[in-house]
């Protein structure tokens, strides 16, 4: 972790006010920009130096090994990693034969900002030569969240002082070599130079590189063109071969002159389309993109902004480092599925290599509530690329003995990737995380054209599983055994809470859903006998209690697990997996991140206040939160329970986990699932934001001594909710001009547009101060005051 604050904190933008090398690999994820389709790290616009160059496009991988030290049936084959495509980003510069290098000559000053209502990373630099000659340099950079296949550059040069002879190259560069991210050598080879060089082409004014893969058989297409404005003499002319495009302009500049590229770039990949088709495909891009200009593309890209911040935006009073935070996350949960259009949204988005670019669970728990809640469009289509991903979860699940559909733990195209199945295919829970999404993106929407058309298949599919997966013993009641819950600290476990409730809902769910699209569901073969088989498969479902400690366990017979010595871990052994074996931490009551605490926040029915009171006391005294994903659960039921000072602590640590790089890693790529954690601590734990059975929606809002104001914005059913918090009271304003109702701590209410309601806040219930492991406190509590503050 960077201990000393490397942006200025500001409302709507991160500034990074001098060049800080130490800290390229953070600040290249951070200043990360896409769309979800394209991804380009925020590498300096010369290419060196970096910590690890990065250009991406969804869902564009190539194979590799999954090396296994001993063989098993139904162990993946292979994995899938994320590649780095050609890099278009590269405008390198010569000042009278001299490379622009910041590590070389004077850097006199040098500023980049990434603005989050215009959705542009900036950079402006002064810098001379070893020979004494002082260039300004500004560019501006996009990835168009209008035009989902273009990204584009506006690169400014002008002397300060006397003339410069100036060469500029402008780059498609394809191959890269990239810093080793594994020590093993099958899998460095099978991803070293993972791009084959198909076609390439070239004009006056810019080129055009098609590529395949090696092992995964896809194709890709990169191009750029350019607008250059200059004196009178100025020369441009382009060349390419197979790995590198170079467009290159040679001017001399009088003080006063200025030298302007407008570098356009725009990619395109299929497994499906010839290379005649790709090319056409990103050459037209380029062209829609050259008419609409420059300021036409800053144009659009604001107005897209302003559109998503009107239903987005989060403010916070009362620490303003935090507002920064939260804007800056919700701006790359919206980068990370602008633009997917029916690909998966990866634990790091379109900003680094880190898991692999793999997608998760993490996806349907974290990110998509509030995507439903923000940009509905970006959410349905991550639930179609589950759904399109189905043949391949019914396959696997075939394999595995199941019925119905066994999504995979990791992935990028739809096939498991995990080779460690305790934490993979046997966490069963991401089968009803996707239903779970899917249902509430349905209630969220009133979209019942995509439940029958989408939703209702997933449900069918995973209801499957669990009525094969689980069983009915001697008793009656319904068992899932052999299990790993969201805590990969405890593996195959029998009747984990969390997995059993969230298996409960998906039952429910569908047999629901088949009822109101009876025509559709017989598509799939349901009967009413297989849709009663799924209610009483959810009314038996076992739901563990320790009775003696009045606490539930996580799953069955945790309680009663010796308990891990906190006291003799030193800090430097977290995290945990790292420094111990597996066996030891699966026999011991430590908790890697919330598991039945995560079960009380998605499923508030199943439990009384006061058990919600006693189980987030007990688990909070045996939870490391060794996943980032752990701060903002936490933070939910924190506030739920009447610890609004803690809440607000974990609610600081999953909002500045990369801005602080609180996990030492966001060099690797951000945390989306974390960034969409703080919406959740906000709008969830502050704001009470709840689902009601019934389809409806609750609030029960509460704020912490340290904030004195929060105002958020949610879209429910076409319409757009804002919410104001204070201290003493909640307004509650509908923007749109139709009613809506809803509740205030139990309270019901009916808004009208230009009507807003006013309503008192109750105190908070009594609670007793609550301890963490040793060590464990909140993180945002071990930065430096001005950090944290």
């Amino acid at each position: 972790m960077i201990e000393q604050r490397l942006f200025t904190v500001e409302p709507w933008a991160v500034r990074e006010s001098e060049l800080n090398l130490a800290a390229l690999g953070q600040t290249e994820s951070v200043f990360a920009l896409a769309n979800g389709h394209i991804g380009l790290r925020g590498n300096l616009d010369e290419g060196d130096p970096h910590a690890l160059p990065g250009s991406y496009l969804n869902s564009f991988y190539e194979l590799r090994p999954l090396p296994y030290p001993e063989g098993g049936y139904g162990y993946p084959e292979s994995g899938q990693a994320i590649i780095n495509v050609t890099n278009g980003k590269l405008i390198r510069l010569l000042v009278d034969d001299e490379p622009l290098d910041v590590r070389y000559g004077e850097l006199r000053s040098h500023e980049r900002v990434l603005d989050l209502r215009a959705g542009t990373l900036s950079r402006r630099m002064e810098w001379v030569s070893h020979a004494g000659k002082a260039v300004r340099v500004a560019s501006q950079r996009l990835v168009s969240l209008a035009q989902r296949a273009v990204a584009a550059i506006n690169y400014d040069v002008e002397p300060v002082d006397e003339p410069v002879l100036l060469v500029l190259q402008s780059e498609l560069f394809a191959n890269e070599q990239l810093p080793p991210t594994t020590d093993d050598p099958r899998v460095a080879a099978a991803l070293s130079e993972p791009l084959v060089a198909e076609q390439h082409r070239c004009n006056d004014t810019g080129a055009t590189l098609m590529h395949s893969t090696r092992h995964s058989g896809l194709r890709m297409a990169a191009a750029m063109d350019h607008e250059v404005i200059g004196p009178s003499r100025t020369e441009f002319h382009s060349s390419a071969t197979e790995d590198v495009a170079r467009t290159t302009v040679i001017c001399r500049l009088e003080p006063g002159q200025r030298l302007r590229v407008v570098k356009y770039l725009a990619y395109g990949w299929s497994s499906q389309r010839s290379f005649p088709a790709l090319g056409d495909q990103v050459r037209a891009a380029l062209a829609a993109a050259r008419y609409t200009g420059w300021t036409g593309l800053t144009t659009e890209q604001r107005r897209y902004l302003d559109d998503f911040w009107a239903a987005a935006d989060v403010e916070v009073e009362g620490n303003a480092q935090l507002q920064q935070a939260v804007r800056f996350g919700l701006f790359h949960v919206l980068q990370a599925g602008a633009r997917a259009e029916r690909r998966g949204i990866a634990a790091k988005g379109l900003t680094g290599p880190g898991y692999d670019g793999h997608t998760f669970w993490d996806t349907e728990t974290f990110v998509l509530p509030v995507l439903s809640h923000t940009v509905p469009d970006a959410a349905a289509d991550a639930l179609r690329w589950r759904r399109m991903t189905l043949p391949l979860a019914v396959e696997r699940a075939g394999q595995l003995g199941l019925a119905g559909a066994a999504f995979p733990w990791r992935t990028i195209r739809g096939q498991e990737c995990s080779g460690y199945w305790p934490a993979g295919t046997a966490a069963f829970h991401v089968n009803a995380d996707i239903a779970d999404a899917a249902i509430r993106h349905v209630t969220a929407t009133g979209d019942t054209d995509f439940e029958r058309d989408i939703a209702l298949e997933l449900l069918v599919q995973t209801a499957r599983l669990w009525r094969s997966l689980g069983h009915h013993d001697v008793h009656g009641n319904f068992r899932i055994d052999g299990v790993t819950g969201p805590d990969e600290y405890s593996a195959v476990a029998d009747n984990n809470v969390y997995t059993n409730l969230m298996a409960q809902r998906n039952l429910r769910a569908a047999a629901a859903a088949v009822e109101r699209h009876l025509e559709k569901a017989a598509t799939f073969g349901v009967d009413a006998e297989e849709a009663a088989s799924w209610r009483y498969a959810a009314a038996a479902m076992i739901i563990p209690y320790d009775e003696k400690l009045g606490v539930h366990p996580q799953a069955e017979g945790f309680t009663e697990h010796a308990v891990w010595d906190f006291a003799a871990t030193a800090p430097e052994e977290y995290p945990l997996l790292l420094h111990f074996p597996y066996f030891d931490l699966y026999r011991k009551q430590v908790v890697k991140q919330a598991d039945l605490v995560l079960a009380m926040h998605l499923c508030p029915e199943a439990f009384t206040p006061e058990q919600k009171a006693r189980n987030f006391a007990y688990y909070e005294r045996i939870t490391v939160r060794d996943s980032s994903l752990s701060a903002a659960t936490q933070a939910v039921l924190a506030a739920e329970t009447g610890h609004l000072d803690l809440a607000y602590d974990y609610l600081c640590e999953t909002a500045l986990v990369d801005l602080a790089d609180l996990a030492n890693n966001t060099n690797h790529g951000l945390h989306i699932a974390s960034l969409a954690g703080a919406w959740s601590a906000l709008v969830a734990g502050f704001g009470g934001f709840r689902h009601l059975d019934d389809g409806g929606l609750a609030f029960a809002p509460r704020l912490p001594e340290a904030l004195t104001r929060i105002t958020f914005r949610l879209r429910w059913r076409g319409q757009r909710l804002r919410v104001e918090i204070t201290p003493d009271q909640a307004e509650y304003r509908l923007l749109d001009s139709a009613g809506l109702e809803l509740s205030h701590h139990g309270r019901p209410i009916t808004l009208n547009a230009d009507s807003p309601v006013v309503l008192p806040i109750p105190p908070p219930p009594p609670t007793d101060h609550l301890t963490q492991p040793v060590g464990r406190e909140p993180l945002a509590r071990r930065l430096p005051d001005d950090a944290a503050t």
